[in-house]
């Protein structure tokens, strides 16, 4: 039996795939709405494979996904995005997570990615294939571009650092003896700076332009 755990603040999302999966002879399926909660789930119940919705109240699902693994190694974790996968393709390709699918996938591909990733396979789309060569150059070119005109502050590398390291906004602001508002008030500077919209994005496109050092 494949024991399969959803995470998905959209009640009627986690609802509907459950209920898709469970055709599946082989398949029993969990769901729970809040991020928070993947943690106490995860320490009461053995599970194969977790679905985390990309962006949840709160906590994204590649920084869930990045605190489940320390608990968690071997745990096969698939981002499952409503979100244009070609917009998120690179974000997505470097967190440490077994796979992604969008929502608007068929049940039988839904399936497909799931048996791929507990096979430690990937299942990639035909047409980000197709462009992995030529996004990697074009991505390079725009890195030096972008990052001509963008810099960052000594303040906002430092928080970018710590948030590299997994540290919730709270564990920043102690670690950097700064208020959380300041933090969290920073990391919106951050955003609007960098043009994402969350703190995974900002770390990553941040390395990608050169204004922080890869951990």
């Amino acid at each position: 039996m494949t024991r399969v755990l959803i995470v998905d603040d959209h009640p009627a999302v986690g609802a509907g795939t459950k209920a898709m999966l469970e055709q599946e002879e082989d398949m029993q399926v969990d769901v729970i709405d809040q991020a928070e909660e993947a943690e106490a789930t995860l320490a009461h119940q053995i599970y194969d494979i977790v679905l985390l919705d990309l962006y949840m109240p709160g906590m994204s699902g590649v920084d869930l996904a990045k605190d489940l693994r320390k608990d968690h190694p071997d745990l096969a974790i698939l981002i499952y995005t409503g979100f244009d996968l070609n917009t998120h393709f690179n974000m997505l390709v470097e967190a440490n997570i077994n796979g992604f699918v969008s929502k608007t996938a068929s049940s039988e591909q839904l399936i497909n990615v799931i048996r791929c990733a507990l096979r430690d396979e990937v299942v990639i789309p035909l047409h980000l294939f197709k462009q992995l060569r030529r996004s990697e150059a074009s991505v390079s070119d725009i890195s030096e571009k972008e990052g001509a005109r963008l810099s960052l502050n000594e303040k906002e590398q430092s928080i970018l650092r710590e948030v590299s390291s997994g540290l919730t906004n709270r564990e920043i602001a102690q670690t950097l003896h700064m208020s959380q508002r300041s933090v969290e008030y920073t990391l919106t500077g951050i955003f609007n700076k960098l043009s994402v919209k969350s703190r995974t994005e900002a770390l990553f496109k941040a390395q990608e332009l050169g204004l922080v050092s890869k951990t």
